[in-house]
């Protein structure tokens, strides 16, 4: 894309993405506006006013954003909105924060990671290896800062981004040189009109733009996926990962086998023990996977992805074992917020389970993790304002379903119904936004709760 040169921008959302889309906006000579509905932080008011970019909170200012060539929409505001919908109206081009940024990229390398479940930690997994190997390299998206923002403050060769359906949703020209797509569930069935087949074409987006010298890393054992690519094509050159399906690799790809970790690519074979991996569970075993091929198609050595593997620390709120209290585990999986990640958290544990439960609904089918609940959980803690449909689907089932509206009430209520061994698991399947916050903040607020333990 050429300069700005003096063309209107128009940036909806004043958080990481939209001040980023700002400041790059800013650089390349565009006259840039920014509207927030909401109250903005202080600290994002602080960089606008430093670069001179006018920006408005608390309103939207319909016939000043009307005037926009290019408008850069918040990965937050549905398509449902009347102010979006005079947008589209207006015929005024709408894309992503991320496709803004791709457009200003030069010649520099994405890895772009999505997927219902798996995708933060594959992100900083991959951005480990590339780090480790003295890679020039930024984590971006969903995780760690705006892509934009990286680009207009310190320009990288390498980005490994975490990438969301909501942002894929305004994509044009975004192509990833390495794309991978880690499982699809429903999730987020409210931006799509409840079609799951919505969600899934959002989520493929991801390569739609690949051509044949760009690779897409696929889950060869998600049935959606599996079944999308019998009636759809991709022009890249598609490298599948497995658990139960060896055929499928030849000579690229990645496997499991006899509880090892083998990836082959450009006619060597990586493998590793799962005991060696620095985060446990079956579902770490494919993300290791994923962003291990991603790593070797990048040209790092496979002794030194073996290596790096050893020293990967995990993310924040995802399965982090917080303390033991008088042989009580306390884990926090605040960011498992739909049922498929409770069904992997529950997976991977080996102890009898108090699960904490519940938030912010979102239509979930808690019979996805029956089988789970009934073989490992010996009591269910309500977490939310609204906890009915978690009594439908579980009273009677577990010997316990006691209601909380606190993480402090939650931790003591589950520690109370624990026996020496257990494990207390905060893993929410629902949203955050009845109580806290953000996960983050549920995470948090549970963690100082176990500590006053």
């Amino acid at each position: 894309m050429t300069k700005g040169a003096d063309k209107k921008l128009v940036i909806l959302g004043a958080g990481e993405s939209g001040v980023g889309a700002a400041m790059l906006g800013k650089q390349q000579g565009w006259d840039v506006f920014v509207s927030d509905g909401g109250a903005i932080k202080q600290t994002f008011k602080d960089t606008m006013l430093r670069a001179g970019i006018q920006f408005e909170e608390g309103r939207h200012t319909i016939p000043h954003i009307l005037l926009a060539d290019c408008v850069v929409k918040s990965p937050g505001i549905s398509e449902k909105t009347g102010l979006m919908k005079e947008i589209r109206s207006a015929g005024i081009e709408v894309c992503s924060e991320i496709e803004f940024g791709y457009r200003y990229k030069g010649d520099s390398k994405i890895i772009a990671i999505t997927g219902s479940n798996g995708k933060s930690t594959t992100t900083k997994l991959a951005f480990h290896l590339l780090k480790d190997a003295d890679y020039d390299v930024a984590m971006v998206g969903n995780i760690g800062i705006s892509f934009a923002k990286q680009i207009a403050e310190q320009p990288c060769k390498w980005y490994v981004m975490e990438v969301s359906s909501f942002q894929l949703d305004d994509i044009h020209y975004f192509c990833p040189d390495i794309a991978v797509l880690l499982n699809i569930t429903p999730d987020h069935l409210d931006r799509y009109d409840y079609k799951f087949e919505n969600y899934v074409a959002s989520k493929f987006r991801i390569a739609e733009n690949q051509k044949e010298d760009d690779y897409f890393i696929i889950n060869q054992d998600d049935p959606v996926i599996k079944d999308y690519l019998t009636t759809h094509t991709v022009n890249s050159r598609k490298i599948y990962f497995t658990m139960s399906d060896q055929n499928s690799i030849n000579n690229e790809g990645g496997f499991v086998e006899n509880d090892n970790i083998h990836i082959r690519f450009g006619g060597e074979e990586l493998d590793m023990s799962i005991h060696d991996l620095s985060i446990k569970g079956k579902h770490n075993q494919y993300n290791s996977m994923a962003a291990g091929i991603s790593a070797r198609i990048a040209g790092i050595r496979k002794e030194k992805i073996r290596e790096s593997f050893a020293t990967f620390e995990g993310l924040e709120h995802r399965l982090e074992f917080v303390a033991t209290i008088r042989g009580v585990d306390f884990v926090n999986d605040s960011k498992a917020t739909n049922v498929n990640s409770v069904w992997f958290a529950l997976e991977s544990m080996k102890t009898p389970v108090v699960l904490i439960l519940g938030g912010q609904d979102k239509g979930n089918d808690y019979n996805e993790i029956m089988e789970l609940v009934k073989e490992k959980v010996k009591a269910i803690i309500c977490l939310g304002l609204d906890n009915k449909p978690i009594h439908d689907a579980f009273d009677g089932v577990v010997t316990a379903v006691v209601d909380t509206q606190s993480a402090y009430d939650a931790v003591h209520a589950a520690y109370a119904l624990t026996e020496k061994g257990d494990t207390v698991l905060l893993a929410p399947a629902c949203a955050s936004f009845d109580l806290f916050k953000n996960y983050e903040d549920r995470g948090e607020q549970f963690k100082e709760a176990v500590r006053a333990l």
